[in-house]
């Protein structure tokens, strides 16, 4: 009987692929076939608007973490086929640490780990404060209004990966826009893959001069593996890229919605203000609550057929993931739709989930929660500049957030 209704389902959910094509939504609006999908169809074919042929995609959270943990689905199958996706291009290189399943992966992870101790945390917090001090002097002596995405939101998590990576200050405005090209699903598959190769070749030349010149930061650190053996040069490469883009962009988007999230929320602001402490629980629930992403990030491929949430998924078919609509799911989240600061069980997988879970979650975490305290700590004031439905929002961007962010105090 149990196979009878996979069966059933399967056959089901195969009458209808939905294309999909996520709109560029204002603020924190959730997409609307993400939610319906989540509540009506849990397990279900989706087509992207490049890449060829339909995926799988699961958003309950329990499905979600299945699919993510699961060995029997593998991001290294993903290579070399054209899947259903939503940019023109594959965001990390080939053969970087977000195309490898186990134990390449695993090999490649504990390298980038040696790069996250305590001891580094506590260098970047403080090298992170001083950089965050500077630009809001910079920003008192300009006076608003002024946008805060680039006096604040961008310079701050960019300036805080090239600490991390290795980057010299005055190469990151190169690899801002290297970043930016590389993220953007609208600015063509052939711009975007040069600047891919543009940002690989500066980390090539970075880690040959580490090997001469060695420092305590992740260019040195995945050059001394390249040494001994544990990395080849284009593992090592691959995974700085990734970093370095994952490291500027996603937190300077995410940053940004969390200000305008609180700006928007007036009652959420007040409450964080009186009660300072709050800050990292808060933290938690800005980054279960926001849409910080458009569509889904990269597939996964079923090396056997598999059962996920009483659907069959055949062999070879591709299957995404959706991290937002698992922290959206009511049968974990109690009112998921709401932003409530007092929500303690908070399990969400903001950062993702498994093996490949984001491993910068940590430098994340601190630098939103720096960005949010030293803020309104200088400026306690602080407004919007234009009314709410004026501003303007990324467009055919893979990460959301606001274009622009005019504030004033």
């Amino acid at each position: 009987m149990e196979e009878k209704t996979v069966q059933n389902d399967a056959t089901a959910s195969e009458s209808t692929v939905h294309f999909w094509a996520p709109p560029d939504l204002p603020g924190l609006a959730f997409d609307p076939l993400l939610h319906r999908l989540l509540h009506e169809e849990p397990v279900a074919r989706v087509r992207l608007p490049n890449g060829e042929g339909h995926a799988w995609l699961a958003t309950r959270y329990d499905d979600v973490r299945f699919v993510s943990v699961d060995p029997r689905f593998s991001r290294q199958a993903v290579m070399g086929r054209s899947v259903t996706r939503l940019a023109p291009h594959f965001i990390p290189l080939p053969g970087a640490v977000g195309f490898a399943d186990p134990p390449d992966h695993t090999r490649m992870r504990r390298v980038v780990a040696s790069a996250f101790t305590a001891r580094s945390m506590r260098r970047l917090h403080e090298h992170a404060q001083g950089v965050m001090d500077g630009l809001l002097d910079r920003m008192e002596r300009k006076g608003g209004p002024l946008d805060l995405v680039a006096h604040l939101n961008r310079p701050f998590p960019l300036a805080m990966v090239c600490a991390l990576t290795g980057v010299p200050d005055e190469d990151q405005s190169k690899m801002a826009h290297w970043s930016d090209t590389i993220i953007s699903a609208g600015r063509g598959r052939e711009a975007s893959e040069q600047a891919k190769a543009e940002m690989a070749a500066y980390f090539h030349d970075l880690l040959a001069l580490r090997r001469t010149e060695p420092r305590e930061d992740l260019a040195g650190v995945l050059a001394g593996a390249v040494e001994d053996g544990t990395l080849d040069v284009d593992e090592a490469v691959g995974l700085a890229v990734l970093i370095q883009i994952g490291g500027a962009h996603a937190v300077r988007n995410n940053s940004a919605n969390m200000v305008y999230a609180l700006l928007t929320k007036p009652a959420h602001l007040a409450r964080l203000r009186a009660e300072p402490q709050l800050l990292p629980q808060a933290v938690e629930e800005l980054l279960r609550y926001i849409p910080h992403r458009n569509a889904v990030g990269l597939s996964r491929i079923a090396l056997e057929d598999v059962e996920v949430g009483g659907v069959l998924i055949p062999e070879g078919d591709p299957v995404y993931v959706s991290y937002l609509t698992a922290n959206r799911d009511p049968q974990v989240f109690a009112d998921p739709e709401q932003l409530d600061f007092d929500r303690t069980h908070n399990p969400h997988v903001a950062f993702g989930h498994g093996p490949h879970y984001c491993p910068g979650a940590t430098l994340a975490r601190m630098e939103s929660e720096i960005l949010l305290r030293s803020l309104w700590d200088r400026f306690p004031e602080l407004k919007l500049a234009v009314p709410e439905d004026e501003l303007v929002w990324e467009r055919g961007a893979l990460i959301r957030g606001p274009k622009e962010l005019p504030v004033t105090w």
